[in-house]
């Protein structure tokens, strides 16, 4: 068991999927890292049921890819968005068992055996000091560092002199230091709260009933893949989760009782069409609000927000949790950088520039799709149909939007898009070659050659085992990509996207000279 540490290089405070995510990234890079949890337990009910191909490549480059490929489950049937009359109006695509990421591109998967998945990992770290029944009560911070105030819950104990004893909760206020904070503490974030975000609001709040069940034996009458109900009489969803898992989420509508809707005989019957009580077990019914925020402030100096805390989806495309691990992994190596290899703190300002217009394109997305879902008026419904219906292309793929300004040279349209994960000529996965390095794509040994005969390297092609090659020649999936693409150079970062893309040696050179300088002198960076 590890030594309580008051002092480490980065506290993460709130310990859900973004956060473990990001403690097992900082851990396995060899960071000191501090997890203050308020719960003393895991949540128990189900939560987010949805992550994408992208996600299930970062929790490989954490080493849990297998261990998470035994607890969810490959959606290869997609979202079909279907009207009152069961006509399909719409198709989420992307169905593939081995997408560009190499993996499956959609996963369902229940989000308390997830969490135990990460935080299990989290125990290979001697780094990483984690502390759950921790609530952070205030953060300070000065020029050098982050003074936490930390509330503890030591224990429960009777009242002696009552003859029904009462349980009684002694805590006990700590301190910790660390160089930076980041706040995964949610919704109502306290980080938040200190560096001042400013809410986004854009344009969607809408309350609905969200109920899980456990059927007891299969029921081959429910579909396989997620339905989107887009019925005006009472839109809903339908999601087959994994194994005997199945989630309905169902739109309030003006009138609604909500207590009323929460009692089990109003659940049952509002899905009566589909199953019954004999069928299912109800888990978890509540009530959710449906938001679509994006705060403007996600950096003080020392203080950093990440999922929640920064954003919050609409579950229609099921990128909620989506958008906040892959907050971790952009993170995660910049603070590497930072603390590890002298980059300039102001790196650490291209986290929002980044990553705040992925998110809103995400969220753009899932609110048009709400607005596919969420029509009540009838004729307003018919319209829609008839558009949809008269499209014969109604299949959409999943989107891959572009991350914004921040550390790329963007001359070239592949720059800020995600670098695929092809298979080697050894039959691994690229990520499990490169691991979380910085990667040179060449298309042949002599352009390698022509680059590393001239001067003036950039600062961190120096730093092994910061860097890597890969030679397209040696690896026909590589060198396909690279010929489909029209590109012969390609420099990704580890987080797998590209900051850098040519034909040119030359250019590439200028291109990772530019990128050096930026990490270490705070002038040279764009983020416009």
């Amino acid at each position: 068991m590890n030594t309580p540490l008051k002092s480490a290089d980065v506290a993460i405070v709130g310990l859900g999927p973004a956060g473990a995510t990001l403690a097992n990234l900082l851990g396995q890079a060899g960071l000191s890292v501090l997890v203050f949890e308020r719960e003393d337990d895991i949540y128990p009910l189900p939560r987010a049921i949805h992550f994408d191909g992208e996600v299930m490549r970062i929790f490989q480059s954490i080493g849990l890819k297998d261990e998470i490929d035994a607890i969810a489950r490959p959606g290869l049937k997609g979202m079909h968005f279907v009207n009152a009359e069961n006509k399909t109006l719409l198709v989420r695509g992307g169905t593939t068992l081995k997408g560009p990421h190499g993996c499956a591109n959609n996963y369902y998967f229940h989000q308390p055996l997830l969490e135990q998945t990460l935080r299990a990992g989290l125990a290979r770290f001697n780094n990483v000091f984690v502390h759950q029944g921790h609530e952070v009560l205030d953060i300070t911070q000065d020029i050098d560092q982050c003074l936490l105030k930390v509330q503890v819950r030591k224990g429960k104990e009777g009242k002696e002199g009552k003859e029904d004893k009462e349980d009684q909760e002694f805590q006990e206020v700590q301190q910790y230091q660390a160089r930076y904070v980041i706040g995964c503490d949610g919704a109502k974030s306290l980080v938040r709260k200190k560096i001042k975000a400013q809410a986004i609001d854009l344009g969607l709040e809408q309350p609905w009933l969200v109920f899980d069940l456990l059927l007891h034996a299969e029921l081959p009458t429910l579909p396989e893949h997620t339905v989107q109900i887009c019925d005006p009489a009472r839109p809903m969803t339908y999601c087959h989760v994994t194994q005997k898992r199945r989630r309905f989420e169902i739109m309030l509508l003006p009138g609604d009782d909500r207590d009323e809707l929460l009692k089990p005989q109003t659940l049952w019957s509002l899905v009566s069409k589909w199953i019954s009580p004999q069928d299912a077990s109800l888990e978890r019914a509540t009530i959710y609000t449906f938001h679509s925020l994006i705060y403007e402030k996600w950096r003080d100096q020392r203080l950093m927000i990440l999922g929640d805390s920064a954003h919050q989806t609409p579950p229609f495309l099921g990128q909620g949790m989506c958008a906040c691990i892959r907050d971790a992994s952009n993170l995660a190596w910049k603070l590497l950088q930072v603390i590890q290899h002298g980059a300039h703190e102001r790196l650490l300002d291209t986290y929002e520039t980044e990553r705040s217009p992925h998110v809103h394109s995400f969220i753009e997305l899932a609110v048009k799709l709400g607005g596919i879902i969420q029509t009540t008026d009838p004729k307003d419904a018919q319209k829609r149909d008839q558009d949809l219906l008269s499209n014969p292309e109604n299949v959409f793929e999943f989107p891959a939007p572009k991350l914004g300004a921040g550390f790329s040279v963007a001359t070239h349209p592949l720059v800020n898009t995600i670098f695929p994960q092809p298979e080697l000529n050894n039959g691994q996965l690229m990520d499990e070659v490169t691991k979380n390095r910085f990667v040179l794509i060449c298309k042949s040994s002599a352009l390698l050659e022509g680059l590393q005969g001239r001067d003036s390297s950039p600062h961190f092609w120096k730093q092994q085992p910061c860097c890597t090659t890969l030679l397209a020649q040696d690896h026909p999936h590589l060198e396909q990509w690279l010929k489909d693409k029209g590109v012969d150079l390609v420099f990704v970062r580890p987080d797998r996207y590209i900051a850098a893309a040519t034909s040119n040696p030359r250019e590439m050179m200028d291109h990772l000279r530019v990128l050096g300088e930026s990490l270490v002198d705070e002038a040279s960076l764009d983020l416009r």
